[in-house]
């Protein structure tokens, strides 16, 4: 069986109500003005592909990683942009959306072509890109991941305890108020109230204000609700494919048959998780809001997509030495002017046998 059939098997069994590969992609309307923000965004995706190409050259002797992803320093707003976006999307109509980077082994690498082919036609490359061994697409993250999960678990302990705290005084303080056959129901609500519960718990802050008593106990509820809202937000930094590029993902590979994996890139780690490794997540109902989630992205558009815990997948780099920053000024049309971050050199100490493991090679001959 080969990859693309282990693939296509697979999202057979992807529920539709994630993501339904049989319906066309949603079509994108070409943006029209870029933000600071977009351009740091931008500028932190290129740093963190170039952190893993040059770590992936620097460390192997028998691979090498080539910058394949389609990619143009225009942004909206500039001249030229609108002809090279809608060629983009042709692009993934056609052979599905390029991976950041691709490996071949030493044997196969064309050197006249060199170590980017980003702006090759594919028409002109694919047979050299069906001798890849793997497509890989570099995410980046702002954070440390390391102080995150540490800052969230400080964090869900403290509501916890205050949770659990206002849930007793409610019981011990205001037994006459709950004791009301009106109010009675709220007694059940709070003793179902656990430290096991507390993940799931949900209930309505009533209304009350006939007294200064019932007013006060509403605030007690208020807070209670709050510490458990706080409690339930997704506490993990994830990797976030989008739903619309699972889509043009599978078309790439329909087309390649090459191996896909995403690399999220934070500023001390990085982890690895195949493709294959995604859908199977995600065909799991029991994993959903364990290992991932599905959320409408207000970064992006609203555009909904999947965020799987960064730690189901594989440590590839122990350490990130961050990079160095500067700002930019870039002057747009009517004389606007935007400005941004962008970052030079770092490093990233891969685990190359976490690294060969997740491509499937063998360490002696990484």
């Amino acid at each position: 069986m080969t990859y693309y059939d282990r693939i296509s098997k697979l999202i057979q069994v992807v529920p539709t109500t994630l993501v339904d590969f049989s319906l066309p992609r949603d079509p994108a309307r070409i943006p029209t003005q870029a933000s600071s923000n977009f351009i740091i965004n931008k500028e932190q995706g290129d740093w963190a592909e170039n952190l893993i190409f040059r770590a992936f050259n620097e460390a192997s002797k028998n691979f090498v990683a080539v910058k394949y992803g389609k990619s143009d320093n225009l942004v909206a707003g500039e001249e030229g942009f609108d002809a090279f976006y809608r060629e983009f999307q042709e692009e993934l109509d056609s052979i599905g959306k390029r991976p950041d980077l691709l490996v071949f082994k030493r044997e196969d690498f064309n050197a006249k072509l060199g170590y980017d082919i980003s702006h090759n036609p594919h028409h002109t490359i694919t047979e050299y890109v069906k001798k890849a061994i793997a497509g890989i697409e570099v995410r980046s993250s702002a954070f440390l991941i390391d102080k995150y999960e540490e800052a969230m678990q400080v964090k869900t302990e403290k509501f916890s305890q205050i949770a659990l705290q206002t849930r007793d005084f409610i019981l011990t303080e205001f037994q006459k108020e709950l004791n009301h056959p009106s109010r009675q129901s709220y007694i059940d609500v709070l003793q179902g109230i656990t430290p096991k519960t507390l993940s799931v718990t949900d209930f309505r802050v009533p209304s009350w204000s006939s007294t200064e008593r019932l007013i006060l106990l509403k605030s007690y509820f208020r807070k209670l609700k709050e510490a458990i809202k706080e409690i339930q937000k997704r506490d993990y930094l994830s990797i976030t494919p989008k739903v619309e590029d699972l889509k043009v993902v599978y078309k790439w590979i329909e087309v390649f048959n090459v191996p896909h994996f995403y690399f999220q890139v934070f500023f001390d780690k990085v982890y690895g998780i195949s493709f294959e490794h995604i859908l199977s997540i995600i065909s799991d109902s029991n994993n959903e809001d364990i290992v991932f989630s599905v959320e409408a992205d207000a970064k992006n558009q609203n555009k909904t997509t999947i965020k799987i815990k960064s730690k189901a997948g594989i440590q590839i780099a122990s350490k990130v030495e961050e990079p160095m920053h500067e700002s930019v000024r870039k002057e747009m049309d009517r004389g606007r002017l935007l400005f941004y971050v962008t970052f030079k050199g770092g490093t990233a100490y891969l685990d190359v046998d976490n690294l060969a493991n997740i491509l499937g090679i063998n360490t002696d001959e990484f």
